[in-house]
């Protein structure tokens, strides 16, 4: 009921598999779904924005906007803030079986790193959350809940906007639908779109600024030509190694009586858990960012969690941080309540592919160090007979996931082919902004949250500074 539970196209590169890509239906977006990591990204990613043309967007520009949000446990430092409205916290009890993970990376050589989001970003570690004493902290908690008696916010749920309204070249609202009637509301300065990388490129395309020709063909006039809306569709893929433990106590057993008295008493527990409680941050390559993030969960995770499982393992998890495929989303038809087509082209690139690969490797060898002889037992994923580079490659293209950061899909820049510029203006159309993570010319090394609100913030500055 709170997820919007779009499917991708069939993807040639895994199997011919449509991939589930929840987003989310509630006030907060996906940060009211997530898996609550708050992780920023590598400097470098923010480096090679302002390299590529996004002047204003370097990492000595944007720390600043991170720290503004921030209310961290950690307290204010170079890297942290502590007066923000969103609050990150440690995690309040980490599992056991989280715990054995960062050892055993340690004893694989992986340095650890008690903060992702410090000086350096390589290592192994907890990961911290957006969490306030063990509660989901979301967009929607840590920024409108203490504003909702404001006089100049109103806050519409059930609300589906169809269109922005464009005259002589400038938004001037948008018409949406609610309850059942069709109205408009009125933009004096200008209209800001927020729907994410599917529902903010849809939203342009639907109000005439997109590809001609996509736009003809579904019956759409044109009133702007902005043929990369859509392109650029950048994504993290995770593919699972699996292993049954010798012992009880896994996550399986977070809704138990006694793991529910625990949390209700004093917030603590099991059902604290963000699920992938550790991880670490990998470079395969000698130099540059690191290219595998591991989320490690103290359970066996399959499906999205939502297969459940009687038995009690732990589940690490390489991710892919820096791929080479790009994918699209387009409209499929006038009607607003249409999903858009959405085609990532996952593993289109080969260098995609063998990157999982080694990420995969890497999780044998981390499950395979002492620290976790108390607990592993079976290898259920891949399998022991899953060993040659191409039996490797089967099994990811069988079974790889989206973890859930879609991005791009309205990407700035300084030059005249992006969608919108530094400034987060729609190109071809003033008075309309685009501000979410749909305009991230690349990917961020990690959990695409942080940078989405580090991006409002910023984007909070240029409005007010507006001319």
């Amino acid at each position: 009921s709170v997820d919007w539970a779009y499917e991708t196209e069939p993807q040639s590169e895994l199997a011919n598999r449509a991939l589930y890509w929840p987003r989310g239906k509630v006030l907060g977006g996906s940060s009211s779904i997530n898996a609550m990591i708050y992780v920023r990204g590598h400097a470098e990613d923010f480096d090679g924005w302002a390299a590529s043309g996004c002047d204003g967007w370097g990492y000595k520009d944007v720390l600043p906007y991170f720290k503004k949000s921030e209310d961290n446990v950690l307290g204010a430092s170079v890297y942290h803030g502590a007066a923000g409205p969103m609050r990150v916290e440690d995690q309040r009890f980490p599992h056991v079986l989280s715990m054995a993970f960062v050892e055993a990376a340690i004893q694989a050589g992986i340095q650890s790193n008690p903060d992702f989001n410090g000086a350096h970003q390589h290592g192994t570690g907890l990961y911290q959350v957006t969490q306030r004493g063990g509660r989901r902290e979301s967009a929607a908690t840590a920024f409108l809940k203490p504003v909702l008696d404001r006089s100049n916010l109103t806050i519409l749920t059930n609300a589906y906007v169809e269109r922005v309204t464009i005259e002589k070249n400038r938004a001037t609202g948008v018409e949406y639908v609610h309850q059942g009637a069709r109205k408009r509301a009125k933009a004096n300065e200008e209209v800001c779109l927020c729907g994410g990388s599917i529902n903010s490129p849809q939203l342009l395309m639907l109000s005439g600024i997109g590809d001609e020709s996509l736009l003809a063909e579904t019956g759409i006039k044109l009133v702007a030509h902005s043929p990369e809306v859509g392109l650029n569709l950048q994504d993290h893929l995770i593919v699972g190694a699996r292993y049954l433990s010798k012992k009880a106590g896994s996550l399986i057993d977070a809704e138990s009586p006694v793991s529910l008295a625990r949390y209700l008493i004093n917030r603590s527990g099991m059902l604290t858990s963000n699920v992938a409680e550790a991880g670490a941050f990998v470079q395969l390559t000698q130099t540059g960012p690191p290219d595998v993030q591991f989320h490690v969960a103290p359970a066996l995770f399959y499906d999205h969690g939502m297969r459940k499982v009687k038995e009690h393992g732990f589940s690490l998890g390489p991710t892919l941080l820096q791929p080479m495929s790009r994918g699209r989303v387009a409209i499929r038809s006038s009607d607003p309540l249409v999903a858009p087509s959405i085609q990532p082209n996952y593993l289109t690139a080969s260098r995609d592919v063998e990157t999982l690969a080694d990420g995969l490797l890497w999780a044998r060898e981390i499950a395979h160090q002492s620290a976790y002889v108390p607990y592993r037992d079976r290898e259920l994923d891949p399998g022991r007979e899953v060993n040659t580079r191409s039996q490797l490659t089967r099994y990811i293209r069988s079974t790889a996931e989206t973890l859930y950061h879609p991005v791009g899909t309205c990407r700035m820049g300084s030059d005249a082919t992006s969608v919108v510029d530094p400034e987060l203006k729609v190109r071809g159309v003033s008075k309309l902004r685009v501000v979410d993570a749909s305009i991230m010319p690349k990917i961020t090394n990690g959990n695409t949250h942080a940078p989405t609100v580090m991006i409002a913030e910023k984007a909070a500055d240029l409005i007010r500074n507006s001319t």
